[in-house]
């Protein structure tokens, strides 16, 4: 089997490999869910606000010490990942591939510890932990994670300012269509509505 090692290519950039292979690397991802406190429950109901990026955590090894090199030649590839694009404005899209594993994302920040120098001082020796966050181009997430239609019931944390007739245009489309969540919460007054109230969205036949 042919020895693979890390490649990473930065937009734009010509692609560089790592010269060793981190022992393990790790990869994270979770969602952030709000908490509505309803008199009357012993729980908060839980509602889905969003999905998390991505990150990918590693230790790249470097090792100079038998070219009796400076090893910032080659982790300065690394740090230069972190200085803005003049192009974009913004650090360059990197995509990390090892054999079959693939990641697409941003250095988000390195830490780097040199261990090892020779009697002039040259460092030859070097690990960088390196973590990158997770780039998805938003017309591929909308494609992958359509917006839940209006037909179906949900729920919907009133927040300071949140009117019902825009709320009604937000699911629905028609700010005309405010009725059904007014009946739906038994509410009265719909210009009075309170933060932190879960209302009930109902599916439109």
């Amino acid at each position: 089997m042919e020895f693979q090692q890390i490649t990473i290519t930065p937009e734009g950039q010509e692609s560089f490999q790592v010269l060793f292979n981190p022992t393990q690397y790790s990869v994270d991802k979770g969602n952030t869910i709000a908490q509505a406190a309803i008199p009357g429950l012993e729980a908060p109901i839980l509602q889905y606000v969003h999905g998390n990026m991505q990150t990918l955590t590693m230790d790249l090894f470097f090792d100079t010490y038998e070219e009796g090199t400076d090893v910032t030649d080659k982790t300065d590839q690394i740090y230069d990942l972190l200085y803005l694009d003049p192009s974009t404005h913004a650090p360059p899209i990197c995509d990390l591939t090892w054999g079959t594993f693939q990641f697409r994302g941003v250095l988000d920040h390195v830490s780097g510890k040199f261990t090892l120098f020779l009697a002039d001082g040259t460092p030859v020796r070097a690990t960088l932990t390196v973590v990158f966050n997770e780039f998805v181009d938003v017309d591929v997430l909308v494609q992958e994670q359509p917006t839940e239609s209006a037909d179906h019931r949900q729920t919907r944390l009133v927040k300071t300012g949140d009117r019902i007739d825009n709320i009604a245009t937000e699911v629905y489309g028609d700010p005309a269509k405010w009725r059904p969540i007014a009946e739906a919460n038994n509410i009265d007054d719909p210009t009075q509505l309170v933060p932190g109230h879960v209302l009930i969205i109902p599916r439109l036949n």
